[in-house]
């Protein structure tokens, strides 16, 4: 069976761009009618403007971006009261399949490296839903294909070993990157992470998907990297975040702490905005340290649930 088509990858990865530019609007706080150009999108994202032009059409279907002729994409709603899940394409088969395959995957029922046709067999999936799955696994880099036939996943993602080693390196970066010189994060980024973190406490934890919940922890992590100016920086916690995608969605299980982190995360955001870098530094240490200090429930995440 052939792989991803030029026209099908495009636009799978068009659809997995379109909330990250409603995000960004949202950040931005990008008023209505705001012009919409493509390429200082594309930068902010670090992607080509080739999809995020994708994404902009798509988003006209969906009444949020409208095109003028002759004048380009211009925003028709406001970011802010906007969902960024409500621009995605329903893909809750895609959805549910890709948290079974990252399932069997951990638990060792899936081989690490699989045929399309067995994967499309296994799932009961349609040729365009293994495809949409595939791009998204693939952006995510926790499989890759094989040269000629079949795809691989990484071992890397799927190790408690590995997922440790993950912790100790964002307990390394996070806290330093607060003690950057010139380290700024805007007060509107400050006001935006606060009403998530005090959303999440009051019932968001319990409503949320694991999707939405694991994104907004990494939104403020990586708001909180980003502000330091460290390219270095926010390339590795972006990377690292990659692992913490593929396993977040088995301890999303067990809730109970998160209101404890989304208390920590607002004491982080206090400091900060009171130019505390020393405290928030050491803050944001201690919210890294309790992660460690729960092994064995790290390691429980890894192990067949049957076992």
């Amino acid at each position: 069976m052939s792989g991803l088509t030029e026209a099908t990858a495009a636009m799978n990865t068009a659809q997995l761009i379109m909330p990250k530019i409603v995000e960004l609007l949202a950040r931005q706080q990008a008023p209505i009618g705001t012009h919409l150009a493509a390429q200082k999108i594309a930068d902010h994202l670090n992607v080509s403007r080739s999809p995020v032009n994708d994404a902009l059409q798509l988003l006209c279907q969906t009444g949020f971006v409208v095109r003028l002729k002759n004048r380009g994409y211009f925003l028709a709603q406001d970011p802010s009261t906007h969902s960024a899940t409500a621009v995605e394409p329903a893909q809750s088969v895609v959805g549910k399949t890709y948290f079974a395959i990252a399932d069997d995957l951990l638990t060792g029922k899936l081989p690490m490296t699989v045929s399309e046709v067995a994967l499309k067999a296994r799932y009961e999936l349609t040729g365009t839903q293994l495809q949409t799955l595939l791009a998204r696994i693939t952006a995510e880099g926790w499989v890759t294909r094989k040269p000629g036939y079949g795809w691989e996943f990484s071992s890397m993602l799927t190790t408690p070993d590995s997922l440790l080693q993950s912790y100790r390196m964002r307990l390394a970066l996070e806290p330093a990157a607060l003690l950057e010189p010139g380290y700024h994060l805007a007060p509107t980024i400050i006001e935006r992470c606060r009403a998530v973190e005090l959303e999440l406490i009051n019932g968001g934890i319990e409503t949320a998907t694991a999707d939405q919940l694991h994104d907004r922890g990494v939104r403020f992590h990586e708001a909180l990297v980003e502000a330091s100016g460290n390219p270095f920086f926010i390339d590795t916690i972006k990377r690292v975040n990659k692992v913490r995608r593929l396993l977040s969605y088995r301890s999303m299980k067990n809730r109970t702490r998160y209101v404890e982190h989304c208390e920590q995360h607002l004491e982080i955001l206090d400091l900060l905005e009171k130019k505390k870098a020393q405290q928030a530094s050491a803050a944001l240490r201690t919210h890294l340290q309790a992660t460690l200090r729960n092994l064995s429930d790290i390691n429980d995440i890894l192990k067949p649930e049957s076992a």
